[in-house]
C-alpha cells in the first residue's frame, strides 16, 4: 500500500509542477485561481532557490521508508526530472522559459481583469 501511495505522491507532484509553470494561463479562464497560483509559484521558487524541503517530496520519501526504500536521492526534480525529462545543460534556459511564461501568463491575467473591470465607454 505504502508503494502505491508513494507512486500517487508522485503523480501529484507532477500536476503540481504543471499547475506551477502553467497556472497562471488557468487564470485566463478562472481569474480567481491567481491568487491559489500566487501561492503556488512563490512555493515553487523558494523550494528550489532555498534550502527548504518539499511536503510532497516528504510524503513520497515517507512512503518510501515504509516500503523499505531510501529517500530520493537528491529530491524529486533531481531523480525525475533533471537529466531524464529535460537535458541537464538545458536546465537554465528551461528555468528562463519557465519565468518568461509566469510573467506572460500574469501579464495576460491584469489584461483581461482590465478589460473585464473597464468602465463602458458611453457612445454619442
Amino acid at each position: 500500500m505504502a508503494g502505491f501511495l508513494a507512486d500517487v505522491t508522485v503523480v501529484v507532484h507532477f500536476v503540481a509542477l504543471l499547475y506551477i509553470g502553467l497556472g497562471g494561463f488557468l487564470a485566463w479562464v478562472w481569474p480567481k485561481t491567481i491568487f491559489v497560483h500566487v501561492f503556488f509559484a512563490v512555493w515553487g521558487i523558494a523550494v528550489n532557490a532555498l534550502p527548504l524541503n518539499c511536503p510532497l517530496t516528504t510524503l513520497e520519501n515517507y512512503f518510501r521508508s515504509l516500503e523499505r526504500l531510501g529517500p530520493l536521492p537528491g529530491g524529486f526534480n533531481e531523480y525525475y526530472i533533471y537529466g531524464h525529462i529535460i537535458p541537464r545543460p538545458l536546465l537554465p534556459a528551461v528555468a528562463v522559459v519557465a519565468v518568461i511564461l509566469l510573467i506572460v501568463s500574469y501579464v495576460g491575467v491584469y489584461v483581461r481583469w482590465r478589460h473585464h473591470h473597464q468602465p463602458a465607454v458611453p457612445v454619442k
